[in-house]
């Protein structure tokens, strides 16, 4: 049930300020980080909607940069990634704040990964 209740909010892209761009960045010649930072966005919570119903959104805290997370998921540092999972840096979201954030109207910032997409709200 709870995918048709999402699957339904996410048809309406208009809202979005920036979209995220997609394209591979192995031929550019930035940094990674640079890199990284040009591929990220400001989405609302219809384009999340379906990453968290694949199980592929991580809410990134306030104390890291999505391009630091990012980073280290593009290197496969999996002692970092593990580390801020265990200390509630990184969290893979839950029902109750997908539900609360479907209705709220709040802008997140984005960045691709993939397979995975990390965020957070903005302020």
């Amino acid at each position: 049930m709870r995918k048709k209740y999402f699957v339904e909010m996410v048809s309406d892209e208009s809202n979005r300020r920036e979209p995220l761009r997609y394209a591979m960045i192995g031929g550019d010649t930035s940094s990674t980080e640079e890199k990284l930072e040009k591929y990220t966005g400001t989405v609302d919570w219809k384009y999340l909607a379906p990453h968290y119903l694949s199980g592929s959104l991580f809410f990134v805290d306030s104390q890291l940069t999505l391009v630091e997370v990012g980073h280290a998921f593009s290197e496969n540092e999996a002692d970092k990634v593990e580390g801020w999972l265990k200390a509630g840096d990184l969290v893979k979201i839950g029902d109750l704040h997908a539900e609360q954030w479907q209705s709220s109207g709040i802008e997140f910032e984005a960045l691709v990964i993939s397979p995975f997409v990390l965020f957070r709200p903005i302020h």
